[in-house]
């Protein structure tokens, strides 16, 4: 989808974007927004994004002071992802 906006031109210098940048700024900020309200996931967000791991959209949501959306079943899978991974360590090992 394509979307024309008209931002003045007082406003574009108050917040000191480059007209270049625009595009990629509002991008960010409707991903951020969408993320932030749960409409998306942190896959959909990095995908979106462009980032190739969840570590540079993580460092991207921390620099701009967007808290992670974690939740206890987000903790309980981990745990067990981990569960899963020491256990297969410890086969390789013996």
């Amino acid at each position: 989808m394509q979307i024309t906006i008209e931002i003045p031109d007082t406003l574009a210098h108050q917040l000191q974007i480059n007209p270049e940048d625009l595009e990629r700024k509002m991008l960010e900020l409707c991903v951020i927004e969408a993320y932030r309200t749960a409409r998306i996931s942190s896959g959909k967000a990095r995908e979106l994004l462009g980032f190739e791991t969840q570590l540079e959209l993580d460092v991207f949501f921390k620099e701009r002071s967007i808290d992670l959306n974690y939740d206890l079943s987000d903790l309980q899978q981990d745990l067990e992802t981990l569960e899963t991974l020491q256990q297969e360590e410890n086969l390789a090992q013996t």
